[in-house]
């Protein structure tokens, strides 16, 4: 099976730019090429790729993901470490979602807060200006 790397981005649903980026900073290794100079893709490109995909659609950064691809690479060796990072990556993931909802009850306050009228009178204008003093 060879693919193009546009047919790899079909796949995968990964921008053509995204999977020459990936092999810049070496999370897909750089395919071997054709006669016509095109990248080739196989299986083993394809599997990394949508494993990358997966990755980083769970939110992983690409630190995180490179050191998943490692760990898979080394399938003999301990899940202790792949076990951490995932849970590093929960506690980054809970830590956001109170964030948001602490931002989610902000903003529902403000709306609420706005009892129409004028902008010189809004209350959600008057939350986001400066405070002098």
């Amino acid at each position: 099976m060879a693919l193009t790397i546009g047919e790899l981005g079909k796949a995968t649903d990964t921008k053509v730019e995204t999977i020459r980026y990936y092999e810049r900073i070496g999370l897909l290794p750089k395919p071997p090429r054709t006669g016509g100079n095109y990248r080739a893709y196989d299986a083993v490109e394809l599997g990394r790729l949508s494993f990358i995909r997966r990755a980083r659609d769970l939110g992983f950064p690409l630190d995180q993901v490179r050191a998943l691809l490692s760990l898979s690479d080394d399938r003999g060796r301990d899940c202790a470490t792949v076990d951490a990072l995932a849970r590093d990556h929960l506690s980054e993931v809970e830590r956001k979602t109170a964030d948001l909802t602490a931002l989610r009850r902000e903003l529902a306050a403000l709306i609420t807060s706005c009892g129409g009228g004028t902008v010189a009178d809004c209350r959600i204008i008057e939350a986001l200006a400066p405070h002098n003093g």
